[in-house]
């Protein structure tokens, strides 16, 4: 049998290539791996499936030995999120290896009030050379305590969402505001830097902010602050003011009060911290001035009735018990957490930092870093 014309051109193109692969599998490994069929075949599988998935074992300790012997202070990044925030975790963890920790191997803890997967331990941990804990929220520390009057809540969170109040249906804060601390995979370590999905680090950052914050005997650090929407917080001022009343031992003189408050503790002026980007110690929120701060709050029931936030509970808490120089601003470290940025300023940015100079939330007329500024008149 004679093919015709197209069709014997067809086979002899096809026998070329045959004999080119074959020339290719026998002088080059890396084609041949490439090319084989348990290579091929993968393509169809689920990565989950694929032993060659998990490219760092999740381990106690580091993969790098370098890392490993690398001084560090008792600190790790800590980070609240679900199993659906995999991904949008992955872009903020990426920023953080690149920009920071691969330098200094800081370990992460991850918390979530239901188990995490196998892919978001497999995947995260394939981030970093650094070891990676999950731990399980305690119901008691997640869940509304039975205290509350159901009915109330829930009609105010109704509510809340009828007047299009930002956040109104949410339910973290008390968690973030008073228990996230308590968990036991915290317990080794005195400081932390809380991480969010989604955000954006620009600059390298070549020195270690957990060993500034222990050798300058540090509290809080932030990049971002701005005031709180006041249908928020209608009580949180009045409720502060009678913990001030009641426990005015804990009250240190020379504290941060002017941050938060233009007349002596009179009212509230609404400035705080924004908390998605958040280097604490941990010391703070565990001494016995905090524990009956939040004590207090969270008997009054703002976090369910209201919407108190973690941010300017834990604003309001580190000028209260801080003095200023113990809350800093890190104006080298530039950030994103949608919609609001701060991009460091100036030529020491330059070639550090990939923001636009211009796109700045330091002194637009939503933020308090002026306030924070005018506490140190001799800077």
């Amino acid at each position: 049998m004679v093919l015709p014309g197209p069709a014997r051109y067809v086979c002899a193109a096809l026998l070329f290539l045959v004999l080119i692969h074959f020339i290719l599998t026998l002088s080059h490994d890396a084609y041949a791996r490439s090319t084989s069929l348990s290579t091929l075949s993968s393509a169809f599988r689920s990565d989950a499936n694929d032993p060659r998935y998990y490219r760092r074992p999740i381990t106690p300790t580091w993969n790098n030995e370098t890392l490993a012997e690398q001084p560090r202070a008792k600190a790790a990044f800590v980070v609240l999120a679900r199993n659906s925030d995999l991904y949008p975790f992955l872009e903020s963890m990426r920023a953080m290896e690149d920009r920071f920790n691969r330098k200094f191997g800081y370990e992460y803890v991850f918390l979530n009030d239901e188990p995490f997967s196998d892919d978001f331990k497999a995947r995260t941990q394939a981030m970093t050379d650094a070891p990676c804990h999950y731990g399980l929220i305690p119901a008691e520390h997640w869940h509304q305590p039975d205290w509350i009057d159901e009915a109330r809540a829930t009609e105010a969170r109704k509510e809340m969402v009828a007047k299009q109040v930002i956040y109104g249906h949410s339910v973290p804060y008390r968690f973030n505001s008073g228990f996230f601390f308590r968990h036991p995979l915290l317990d080794a370590y005195d400081y932390y830097w809380r991480i969010e999905p989604s955000i954006k680090l620009f600059c390298d950052l070549d020195y270690d902010p957990f060993k500034f914050f222990e050798a300058n005997d540090m509290n809080y650090g932030f990049t971002i602050s701005l005031y709180e929407y006041p249908e928020t917080i209608p009580t949180l001022w009045d409720t502060v003011k009678e913990f001030i009343k009641t426990y005015p031992e804990l009250i240190p003189e020379n504290n941060a009060l002017s941050f938060i408050s233009d007349d002596g503790g009179e009212t509230y002026n609404r400035c705080h911290f924004w908390s998605n980007f958040e280097i604490g110690n941990l010391k703070l929120w565990r001494s016995e001035a905090y524990t009956k701060f939040f004590d207090f709050l969270d008997k009054a029931g703002g976090f369910y009735y209201e919407r108190w936030g973690d941010a300017p509970v834990h604003s309001i808490a580190a000028a209260l018990f801080s003095r200023p120089d113990q809350i800093y601003f890190f104006e080298d470290i530039g950030y994103r957490h949608e919609p609001f940025q701060h991009c460091p300023q100036g030529p020491r940015a330059v070639g550090r930092c990939y923001c636009d100079p211009a796109n700045n939330f330091d002194y637009e007329w939503y933020s308090c870093l002026k306030r924070y500024n005018a506490m140190f008149p001799a800077r």
